[in-house]
């Protein structure tokens, strides 16, 4: 079970255009964000490029892609893999609360998995809205991280499913000012964007365990939480992070004793908002 999806060690869903993006999803981009020849589209938190080498794998003729994001190792990333698929695509460092683009630059723009990590999302929409043109598509994609669905077959599972989220309640309280429910609330926010509600698609998620997870499971999630408790500085925070490491330690054994009968599972919902800039 990859860590960046696991509600174990991290209260948003992480790397998902790495670990969860396939075929049906980019059939999903290519049919919202339309993109036709001669059309300029741009991919806010583009990361290493995942969208564009899907997207490249169509065939699709004279359509200009750009993808922007904040993290100039990611960018080179993204450039490395276009590059290897011979995919034309250009990539540029940018914040997506500040698009370096004029108005109406862009025939679309889409974003996956991005405002979950924004402070200001109202503004991050607005931006995205202004640098697309009247008529534009508009695509975001984004999960309730609220509403995480976690079920284990072990009792201090379920307990540590509880801790952990009053782990991460406490540290949002000390400085994280991001929405975790942003996925259902993309309509809203489109409509006070000038941008006109077309569709919402939901894509689940989900994440199955079935037998004891391997050691290196269990030492991924103690050091993500290690890490985390170590930054927080704050010392009930290190207190409350040494009781989850605790009661997952005891998760461990508890799963290793039901060996084959052990069960995780998990799932959470993106939100998958098509819109349209008006006219």
């Amino acid at each position: 079970m990859p860590k960046d999806i696991d509600v174990l060690v991290s209260p948003t869903l992480k790397n998902l255009r790495t670990r969860w993006w396939d075929d049906a999803f980019t059939a999903f981009v290519r049919d919202t964000v339309q993109p036709r020849p001669g059309r300029r589209i741009l991919d806010i938190g583009c990361g290493i490029g995942t969208a564009e080498v899907n997207l490249g794998r169509l065939p699709l003729t004279q359509i200009t892609l750009i993808g922007v994001d904040r993290v100039t190792e990611r960018l080179r990333e993204a450039h490395a893999a276009v590059h290897s698929h011979n995919i034309r695509a250009s990539f540029a460092a940018a914040d997506a609360c500040a698009l370096p683009f004029a108005d109406a630059t862009f025939d679309a723009a889409f974003c996956v998995a991005l405002l979950q990590h924004i402070a200001d999302v109202a503004q991050a929409v607005r931006e995205i809205a202004r640098v697309t043109r009247p008529g534009g598509r508009i695509v975001a994609v984004e999960p309730d991280n609220s509403t995480r669905y976690f079920y284990s077959s072990s009792a201090a599972g379920r307990r540590a499913y509880e801790l952990v989220g009053q782990f991460f309640s406490a540290l949002s309280e000390r400085g994280d000012t991001t929405d975790p429910a942003v996925g259902p609330k993309l309509p809203a926010l489109f409509a006070s964007s000038g941008i006109q509600l077309l569709s919402v698609q939901l894509f689940p998620v989900s994440r199955a365990q079935l037998g004891a997870p391997l050691p290196a499971v269990w030492g991924a999630r103690r050091q993500a939480i290690e890490e985390a408790t170590t930054a927080a500085g704050d010392v009930g925070l290190r207190r409350l992070g040494q009781d989850y490491l605790k009661l997952l330690d005891a998760y461990a054994e508890d799963a290793k004793t039901q060996g084959p009968a052990f069960v995780e599972l998990q799932n959470t919902m993106l939100f998958a908002t098509v819109g349209q800039k008006q006219e």
